[in-house]
């Protein structure tokens, strides 16, 4: 049997993009470029505004 869920709303501060890679300018001895990576503090890296449900099973 299916199971209908409502889409969840995008996240406005990163537009559902939460994590990115932000490139420092600097360089690693290898020649790579060095990259912080860092999560959107609004969804905690969800890029959803309201969290996941779990689908937990009761009295299994």
């Amino acid at each position: 049997m299916p199971q209908h869920t409502r889409p969840r709303q995008i996240c406005p501060d990163c537009d559902g993009f939460p994590t990115v890679a932000i490139t420092t300018g600097q360089t690693t001895p290898t020649g790579h470029r060095q990259t912080l990576t860092v999560t959107c503090r609004a969804c905690h890296g969800t890029g959803h505004t309201t969290p996941a449900r779990s689908h937990t099973r009761i009295g299994a």
